[in-house]
């Protein structure tokens, strides 16, 4: 069985995603931020939540995200995580660009 590791799981994208793995025989895992779980994101992943295995990392801390992978050794990396928001983008830009491309790179 394929194993994939997404990142943003929480999110609308992510959470839609692992339910679409999970049809297709796949072992889902994600990656969520300990401090951005509200009630809401939550809740997108409650229909699955028996079936998928969820771990706290931060793309841009390095470290956490090669214990994860290690951990995990996906066979297919989802990156969906991202500050999405426009208008945090612009109000906290040295954040974005942390998040959105050096993120990237600790993958």
């Amino acid at each position: 069985m394929k194993k994939a590791l997404i990142t943003g799981i929480s999110g609308q994208d992510g959470s839609y995603l692992s339910e679409l793995l999970l049809e297709l025989g796949y072992d889902v895992f994600g990656v969520v931020r300990r401090h951005s779980v509200s009630e809401n994101q939550n809740s997108r992943l409650h229909n699955i939540q028996e079936n998928i295995q969820t771990y706290y990392g931060d793309l841009t801390d390095y470290p956490s995200m090669v214990s994860i992978i290690k951990k995990v050794q996906p066979d297919e990396i989802y990156n969906l995580a991202a500050m999405s928001h426009v208008r945090v983008s612009f109000d906290m830009p040295a954040f974005t660009i942390k998040t959105n491309a050096l993120g990237v790179l600790n993958l």
